[in-house]
């Protein structure tokens, strides 16, 4: 199972990066809950859609440095980077920590900071 989900979370963030929202939402359940640490929670589909008609002025571009999977958790670390409301990019380092159900994203944790990574996951990524 950990294997498929990390081929599932793989597509998902495929789909995010060409802007197919919808298709990213396919693979999550209907009651998913984002849980973005010290900000905000969102619950359902339908707050992940508003969301991300506000958050992604354009598709992110994500560098995917380790996906680690156990059992029916996977943990995504990288970098992100976004648009900024004035169209500049900004660079992110985060670690999601998605799980699954039944083959579908149901839950994130998500602990974003704006600025790139610093020290040995750097230099890792080199």
């Amino acid at each position: 199972m950990p294997v498929a989900n990390k081929a599932i979370l793989e597509k998902a963030n495929a789909a995010i990066v060409q802007g197919d929202y919808e298709g990213f939402l396919a693979l999550c359940t209907e009651d998913t809950q984002w849980t973005f640490v010290g900000e905000q929670t969102l619950n359902g589909k339908a707050a992940v859609r508003q969301w991300m008609a506000t958050a992604y002025k354009a598709p992110p571009k994500f560098e995917v440095h380790r996906l680690i999977a156990e059992g029916d958790i996977v943990a995504a670390f990288g970098e992100i980077t976004l648009k900024d409301e004035a169209g500049k990019d900004t660079r992110h380092a985060y670690c999601d920590v998605w799980r699954f159900r039944e083959g579908a994203m149901a839950e994130l944790h998500a602990f974003v900071i704006e600025g790139s990574l610093q020290g040995e996951a750097a230099a890792q990524k080199r």
